[in-house]
């Protein structure tokens, strides 16, 4: 068993827990990180798309009654219940959609750590943008979207698909643009972020199933328990948070981490591998 492989795939797990659900792209961090641990080639870039279900996992034990009660209701045919989920679809399909359609060109073009760096500072700007204006909360839970509100959070969540923009804080932040209160927002987010994650999940295995060998197990199930437990913690704390917080915090770190990746790239300090 090769130890050092475990410790990335440890690492790798750690970031994509504790990077999915916060405003500040999972897939960058995991662009970045893969790229320090030389290990962003096909077979760990199918890791790291693959290990986010266990960080949906972790939210899904979160939202456990939550999800229990919307399945109930679906089954005795709530009127709510059945909104939710309907306004879930509706959302899912703008990113699903275009993920399609441009998803193999913009992951051969911009999966890399210069694109990384400049759209978690451009990501940046709107969430300063989003908090230093004027927020008039016209949905004050998930519950009372409509399936235009819900279409809009689709929209902005498709942002997403250009790596380090972050699709948490592609729909948090146009939640909050669009009259969502932060709770609902962050809410909406995880639940979007179940049929997307696990979406992914299936379809990246398939596709890329030559991939997967036996020798690997090992690896997915150390990354796995660790993006579980990391996602699981973060999304309790930020669920905490945001209760008597905004994101600004988050908008710092981002300019703070891409002027990192930029100015270690072009200073010679760190050999970022751009493919």
């Amino acid at each position: 068993m090769d130890l050092i492989l475990l410790l990335k795939a440890a690492i790798l797990g750690f970031v994509e827990g504790f990077t999915e659900f916060l405003p500040i792209s999972s897939t960058g961090h995991l662009i970045v990180v893969g790229s320090l641990l030389n290990f962003n080639d096909e077979r760990g870039k199918l890791f790291t798309i693959v290990i986010q279900s266990a960080a949906i996992a972790a939210v899904m034990w979160e939202y456990r009654a939550k999800i229990f009660n919307i399945i109930n209701g679906l089954k005795s045919g709530k009127a709510q219940a059945q909104r939710f989920v309907f306004n879930v679809f509706i959302a899912f399909l703008p990113l699903a959609v275009l993920g399609l359609l441009f998803g193999k060109h913009i992951k051969a073009a911009l999966f890399n750590p210069i694109t990384v760096a400049v759209t978690s500072i451009i990501g940046a700007i709107f969430i300063l943008w989003a908090e230093k204006r004027q927020h008039v909360v016209s949905v004050e839970t998930a519950d009372d979207l409509n399936w235009k509100d819900a279409l809009k959070v689709g929209f902005a969540q498709a942002l997403a698909l250009i790596p380090g923009t972050s699709r948490s804080g592609a729909t948090i932040i146009g939640g909050l643009f669009f009259g969502l209160s932060r709770k609902a927002a962050t809410e909406f987010t995880f639940f979007l972020a179940m049929p997307v994650l696990i979406g992914a999940t299936i379809y990246e295995l398939y596709k890329e199933r030559a991939l997967l060998v036996s020798a690997d197990l090992g690896m997915w199930i150390v990354g796995a328990v660790s993006s579980f437990v990391a996602a699981f913690l973060c999304v309790r704390w930020l669920l905490r948070y945001i209760s008597t917080h905004d994101f600004t915090i988050f908008a710092w770190y981002r300019i703070a981490f891409g002027l990192v990746v930029l100015v270690t790239y072009y200073t010679g300090m760190v050999d970022w591998s751009i493919t």
